[in-house]
This record gives structure tokens, C-alpha cells and sequence, in this order.
């Protein structure tokens, strides 16, 4: 008994001694300077592992060549289990940063010039947002992780002043990204908890009623969409890592449908101007690997071009390519690279030559970026 009586004391004692665990630390790297540039800077956020509560924001100062990772922890300490578990998408709006935070259920609300936090809007399996009118629209796969039985989606309106959900509308199962041209709201459909039932289809959603309206049919497992100045939505479509491969269609707005196929795989791409810069890391589950392209795309002619967007052999260091942007100012191109998923990434800048100009360490599986004005 006494025994037990002084391991009590002591387990009682170590107890008041614990703290809770202090926020990563934030961490500044230098990269080259632009002192004349028009953007300010670019948030990116770091995916982190699924479970692992390790998703990051970090920030890219452009104009005094200063790289700051782990932000979020730094400007927001008391939030002790910092951002989150698995941060699927960023977007900005007026001055507020949006952080759709997708294991963790919420959406976080920063003040774009500081980066400290606003406020959440909770959301279940949240996945991107987009913007328009004065509300984000944010799509949700609503069912738990991995549940073939999981309902459709939906896509969320949220009120950017209140943050606060005011409508709601289903959509199809487990939808991806989303844009919005001439007032109505297109989303990619996945269906991707079903392999073996994959969606295929595009929601129209009239956002003026905010009802589903018709699905266009482009192609099975879709992820990315994203809108040219022509009215034109570039889709991607993941195949079923089998015997269909991924590929990236064009879809007319006025027609509502399909226009054009590109036969090439297609992860992840961003727009500027007329030209889609278009990057595939494709898994072939036969094979046990993945195949790597770089690709550039002329959208107004809606022609694949014959060079790639980096043109000095770099790309040969790069072991997952990851996210994209594009300087619409300079036209440098900002590429991440995933790794192994599980340790800190690159984020590396190419010239519009194709040269690299900088790279830089990141969080765990840098992914979305989004330039400050």
C-alpha cells in the first residue's frame, strides 16, 4: 500500500509538471528578392500526413526574399493543436485567407495580412473552395473517410462577412474542385470512395436558386477543374489507376459539354493567360510506379504545345511533383515537390525559360498556393 501510495504521488506529480506541447517554431529562409514586385507575397499549405495533425501554412514574402514556415504556429499559439489534420485548400478573399482543413472538418478564416486566425466555419470532409458574390462555395464529401456508402456531396455557401453556411446543395458523390463562370457553379464529381462505381459527371449549379440544374458527362474519377478567360473548364480525370488512364478534357460552358480530349495524364495544372501549365504524376497499379510529365498547354487554340515549362534538366531532382502556380506578373512558376510524402518538401521557382531560379524547404506535402495582392 505504501508503495502504491508514492507511485500515486508521483504519477500525480509528473502530471502537474506536463505542459501542453508549444507550437513548432517558425523558421525563415532566404531566397532571391524582388523588391519591384507587384504581388506582396504567396501563402502555401502543407497537406501533412492523414492522422498526423501536421498540416502548415507557410509564407513566401516576394519582395524581401524571405520564406517562413510553420506561420500559422507562430502567429497563433494559442490554438495548440495547430492547424489541423490534412489542409486540402486555400483561397483568398477581400482580407481573408481560407484554409479548408479536410480530416479536421472546418474551414480556418485568417486575416490575410498577418495570418492570425478569424474564426472556422465547420464543415464534415470539406475539399476545395472557390469565390464569388460575396460567398465561398466549398465542396464536402459529407460521408466518413473511405465509406463506399457515403451520400452524395455537397457544396457548402458561405457568407464572407457573417462566416457562417446560408445554403447547401448536393452534388455528386465525393466532389473535387469547383469554379465558377457566368453565374453558375461548376463541379468535378469523383466518386472516388466507389472504384468500382466512379463517378463522371459535372454538377451545374444556377447560383442564383442554388440547385443542381443538369451533370455533364466528361469522364470517370474527376479531380481538378479550373476556367480560362474563354469560358472553357479544364478537367482532369484520374482513370482508374488500371487500365484507364488519366487524361484532361475540355469542357464548353455554352454547350455544356465536352469539346476536347487531351490524351495526356494530368494531376494538377494552373492557367495563365492562354497557357495551361499542366503536371502528372501517374500511378499505374500494374506496374508498381509512377510516370512523370510536364506539359503546356495553349488554351486559346486549345493545342498541346511542344515544350515543357522547364527546360534545363532540374526536373530530374524533382521526386514528386505536387502543386503548381503562376506569377501572372512575372510568369515564373512555382512547383512543389512531395517527396515521399512524409518528410518536409521543396518548393522550387522556374523562370519563364524553364531555368530554375531558387528552391526552398516546405512543410510535409506542399501543395496549394495562392498569391497575395
Amino acid at each position: 500500500m505504501k508503495r502504491l501510495g508514492f507511485l500515486l504521488l508521483l504519477l500525480a506529480g509528473l502530471a502537474s509538471c506536463r505542459k501542453d506541447p508549444a507550437p513548432l517554431p517558425a523558421e525563415i529562409s532566404r531566397v532571391e528578392a524582388d523588391p519591384g514586385s507587384v504581388l506582396k507575397g504567396m501563402y502555401l499549405v502543407n497537406e501533412g500526413n492523414m492522422s498526423m495533425n501536421k498540416a502548415s501554412l507557410d509564407y513566401l514574402d516576394l519582395r524581401n526574399g524571405l520564406y517562413t514556415r510553420n506561420l500559422y504556429n507562430q502567429v497563433n499559439p494559442q490554438i495548440t493543436k495547430g492547424l489541423g489534420d490534412v489542409a486540402n485548400d486555400i483561397g483568398i478573399y477581400g482580407n481573408k485567407l481560407y484554409v479548408v482543413v479536410n480530416l479536421s472538418n472546418k474551414v480556418e478564416v485568417l486575416e490575410v495580412k498577418t495570418g492570425k486566425r478569424l474564426g472556422q466555419i465547420d464543415i464534415i470532409n470539406g475539399r476545395y473552395v472557390t469565390f464569388a458574390n460575396g460567398k465561398a462555395y466549398v465542396s464536402a464529401y459529407v460521408g466518413k473517410v473511405y465509406d463506399p456508402n457515403s451520400p452524395n456531396g455537397v457544396v457548402a455557401e458561405i457568407d464572407t462577412t457573417a462566416l457562417n453556411i446560408t445554403r447547401m446543395v448536393a452534388v455528386g458523390r465525393q466532389p473535387e474542385e469547383l469554379a465558377v463562370v457566368n453565374n453558375k457553379l461548376y463541379v468535378a464529381n469523383s466518386g472516388g470512395y466507389s472504384p468500382n462505381n466512379y463517378e463522371r459527371t459535372v454538377s451545374v449549379v444556377d447560383l442564383n436558386t442554388f440547385t443542381e440544374t443538369k451533370r455533364i458527362d466528361v469522364a470517370i474519377n474527376l479531380h481538378r477543374l479550373k476556367a480560362d478567360k474563354y469560358g472553357d473548364l479544364y478537367v482532369t480525370s484520374r482513370g482508374d489507376y488500371y487500365n484507364v488512364p488519366s487524361k484532361l478534357l475540355v469542357v464548353d460552358t455554352q454547350t455544356e459539354k465536352v469539346k476536347r480530349t487531351f490524351d495526356l495524364a494530368a494531376s494538377n495544372l494552373a492557367i495563365d493567360d492562354d497557357v495551361a501549365y499542366v503536371i502528372a504524376t501517374e500511378w499505374n497499379q500494374s506496374q508498381q510506379k509512377n510516370t512523370i510529365s510536364y506539359n503546356t498547354i495553349d488554351v486559346k487554340n486549345e493545342l498541346l504545345l511542344s515544350r515543357p515549362f522547364i527546360s534545363d534538366g532540374t526536373q530530374n531532382s524533382i521526386i514528386l511533383p505536387y502543386g503548381i502556380n503562376v506569377n501572372p506578373y512575372t510568369k515564373e512558376v512555382y512547383l512543389t515537390d512531395a517527396k515521399d510524402y512524409v518528410t518536409p518538401g521543396k518548393l522550387h521557382c522556374y523562370t519563364p525559360d524553364g531555368k530554375l531560379k531558387w528552391s526552398v524547404t516546405t512543410g510535409d506535402i506542399p501543395a496549394h498556393m495562392v498569391f497575395v495582392k
